[in-house]
């Protein structure tokens, strides 16, 4: 599985020169549907062909745009690793890809600009999360959304305590301590060796602390919660160790290596669920409170240019709904169109990335649980 740090997340909300081809659909881990996936993927990059033809894009120009992105189809290690979801994103200049423990359903969006809302459960404040699997011998990082769970790449990470001070060694030191006797006159040597407990714990603890170097940088931005899973001893050392501020006190007690991603999932949730939902009623809650009191909005013009101007705290937006616009820094202007146009974006997608970045609370619903039943609403931090 992939990563999408808040660094990235940012990356995605710049505008293009030309056309950026935003691409979803959901994978499968196994079974014979694996078989099916890369055949929808090409079905979906034909009809990227097709549209951006329609766009004026010459047939030649757009299959050199897509030749990347086509590259998967050859790739059978690529779809034999899924997770539940895949996201792709194309332009002139790059492609980006990602396998994502988000079950997507199939979208594409053409625009000058990256389509990003379908990602938000992963920097939202509604069920997204880590687990940190801890042992002196194993430290896995997996993602989480309220239905999945998935085992992220650490890359050159050291995946041990034993790799990661290889060429340290961690023998016993000895202190060499002189003293006078009493009445022979002579020195009398004294070796003192290091409580073996102590010495294991000092060095679980350096371990620890190489892994939150790591992990800040990977969680750069990122408020989601980190529920750590290990043996009970452990507990309070990480807690020492970490500077991470979104731990979950209590974790998942027992030994990691023998859970299976599913396993540790299904104990994660049960400590994770009532966080996310009491946090999401207080929300909600709260806009109730301040409603009709010029601190909430429904409005669409009103939310979007809040949310560039870091005015809007708390934020709901409807998934699977867009609104097509753009917004014009110069003359400070939202607007509104029917249907997508050239220059427009999902303004719903912009408010929420914006509110993301300028630190705001998003929460990514289904239509229903938008409070006032709008694509979008908004609390004003002012």
């Amino acid at each position: 599985m992939d990563i999408i740090s808040m660094a990235k997340l940012k990356s995605f909300s710049g505008r293009y020169p030309d056309w950026c081809v935003s691409l979803f659909m959901p994978t499968h881990r196994r079974g014979r549907e694996t078989e099916q996936d890369p055949i929808r993927f090409r079905n979906l990059l034909d009809q990227v062909d097709v549209r951006l033809q329609s766009k004026g894009v010459r047939s030649s120009d757009g299959r050199e745009m897509l030749k990347p992105a086509r590259r998967l189809l050859k790739d059978q290690a690529f779809w034999r690793h899924q997770s539940d979801g895949l996201a792709v994103f194309v332009n002139s200049e790059e492609c980006r890809v990602y396998r994502l423990p988000l079950s997507f359903e199939e979208l594409v969006v053409i625009s000058d600009c990256f389509h990003v809302k379908p990602l938000l459960p992963l920097f939202t404040s509604d069920g997204h999360f880590y687990i940190l699997a801890l042992s002196q011998n194993q430290v896995r990082l997996l993602e989480g959304t309220r239905q999945t769970v998935d085992e992220v790449d650490l890359g050159d990470m050291p995946k041990s305590m034993a790799e990661a001070f290889q060429y340290e060694s961690f023998e016993r030191q000895l202190q060499f301590h002189t003293g006078t006797s009493g009445g022979s006159g002579k020195r009398a040597a004294m070796f003192h060796g290091h409580d073996a407990r102590e010495e294991e714990k000092e060095r679980i603890l350096k371990w620890f602390r190489t892994i939150d170097e790591e992990l800040a940088v990977l969680f750069a931005g990122d408020e989601s919660p980190i529920v750590p899973a290990g043996v009970e001893f452990l507990f309070p050392i990480f807690k020492e160790a970490t500077s991470y501020p979104h731990r979950v006190v209590e974790g998942i007690r027992g030994n990691p290596e023998e859970l299976k991603p599913e396993e540790l999932h299904a104990l994660a949730w049960p400590i994770l669920e009532p966080i996310f939902s009491k946090s999401r009623e207080k929300a909600v809650s709260r806009y109730r409170q301040l409603a009709g009191t010029g601190q909430t909005t429904t409005d669409v013009k009103e939310a979007v240019l809040a949310a560039y101007h870091g005015q809007v705290d708390v934020l709901f937006v409807a998934v699977g709904v867009q609104v097509w616009g753009y917004f014009d820094p110069d003359a400070n202007t939202v607007y509104v169109n029917g249907d997508l146009k050239p220059g427009d974006q999902d303004l719903l997608d912009a408010a929420a990335v914006q509110s993301i970045l300028n630190g705001g609370t998003v929460y990514a619903v289904e239509p229903e649980h938008v409070p006032d039943r709008a694509p979008i609403a908004a609390v004003l931090r002012y």
